[in-house]
């Protein structure tokens, strides 16, 4: 039988995903269900608190010690769970690092995997359907709509998160930060460099060549 029973309370909700959202949650406040103030508390962490610093703290650690970056290559999971970086969508962590000759992106082609722990809310263009189908088939197309265009040389890695594996990226350090601290560093990180779509600021706050 056709779904199509017009008095179901869905049938009522507007088509366009945010408006949806923004009527269910005016439902389920209006029933008791949901307090706003602690859907906005959460949001707040995962936003600005949680993610992305978590994961530019990793970053410009590694950035700034050998060791640690050796270790984080090694075992992600390990160094991340030590630093208190863990719980659900983070469990198993890769970190793979871009380099002269490889710049690695990271994509979830079956929906939408992401390392919260280390990242925050993922951005809705990571949940697209273009985007997951693009990164695989065109990346360096996709690169250069971020604005990212790599030397011909430079070959490019696109890493499938799922369920079972979510990737972070290292991205390379840029020039001109030598006599930077860890918290200076950490600075010149954003969540696109870590997913890959874009590269580490310089110091003057433009993007790394």
């Amino acid at each position: 039988m056709p779904h199509d029973h017009s008095d179901h309370p869905h049938s009522l909700l507007p088509p366009d995903p945010a408006l949806r959202i923004k009527a269910l949650e005016t439902l389920l406040t209006r029933k008791g269900l949901v307090d706003p103030a602690a859907l906005d508390a959460i949001i707040d962490t995962y936003e600005t608190r949680i993610g992305p610093q978590n994961g530019a703290h990793v970053v410009a650690r590694a950035w700034s010690d050998p060791a640690f970056k050796a270790a984080l290559l090694e075992d992600a999971t390990a160094v991340v769970r030590a630093l208190g970086y863990y719980g659900r969508q983070g469990e198993h962590m890769v970190v793979v690092e871009n380099t002269e000759d490889v710049h690695n992106m990271v994509v979830c082609t079956l929906c939408s995997c992401y390392p919260w722990p280390l990242l925050g809310i993922p951005p809705g263009w990571y949940k697209s359907d273009a985007y997951r189908a693009r990164a695989v088939r065109a990346p360096r197309a996709v690169l250069a709509e971020f604005g990212v265009t790599l030397p011909r040389e430079t070959a490019v890695r696109v890493w499938d998160s799922t369920a079972e594996v979510r990737y972070l990226v290292l991205p390379q350090r840029p020039d001109g930060t030598e006599g930077l601290d860890e918290t200076a560093l950490k600075g010149l990180v954003t969540r696109d460099s870590m997913i890959g779509t874009a590269l580490a600021r310089r110091p003057d706050g433009a993007a790394a060549p």
